[in-house]
């Protein structure tokens, strides 16, 4: 029996000072998860995004942030009566601790089938678990076109389109 090769590591490792948000939201630096609750929820609290970069805004500095996919995972989803009486209320639950309300027509389809939604009133895409999406998909419809899925709320037909500009 052959002796199996030793791991090679990470082929280079990540420059002095990088941030990093991993696919799952973790966020590391140089490589390391960071696991302290307030050290995470300062980062989130300093996280900005311009034209797609995203960054950490300390004082005048701009740190950059690599994010390998969204910078929030919506976690779970809890869907209860709308309190202004007009069908649903989707509740989301985020990475960074907090709960925001949904907003349906902020929901697409990306590459792999992998669902996304705006969050931070807009500002930050989040990528939804799988419990998330399982949460979901009693609501989710295939349309009359190849492809095409709509998420149905309180009998309205909304499109799952691609992604954002």
């Amino acid at each position: 029996m052959t002796p199996e090769p030793p791991h090679p590591g990470p082929p280079n490792p990540p420059p002095p000072g990088t941030f990093r948000i991993d696919r799952d939201g973790v966020w590391r630096h140089e490589g390391a998860e960071v696991t302290h609750p307030g050290v995470i929820q300062n980062l989130y609290a300093n996280l900005r995004v311009e034209e797609g970069a995203h960054f950490l805004q300390v004082g005048p500095a701009r740190i950059p942030v690599a994010v390998d996919d969204a910078p929030f995972v919506v976690t779970r989803l809890e869907i209860g009566a709308d309190p202004g009486g007009s069908g649903e209320d989707f509740r989301i639950y985020l990475s960074d601790g907090s709960v925001e309300n949904l907003a349906p027509g902020s929901l697409w389809v990306g590459p792999r089938s992998v669902p996304y939604c705006r969050v931070k009133a807009g500002r930050f895409t989040a990528r939804l678990s799988v419990a998330a999406w399982l949460q979901l998909a009693p609501r989710v419809e295939e349309g009359p076109a190849p492809g095409e899925t709509a998420f149905v709320v309180g009998g309205r037909r909304i499109p799952l389109a691609p992604p954002p500009p």
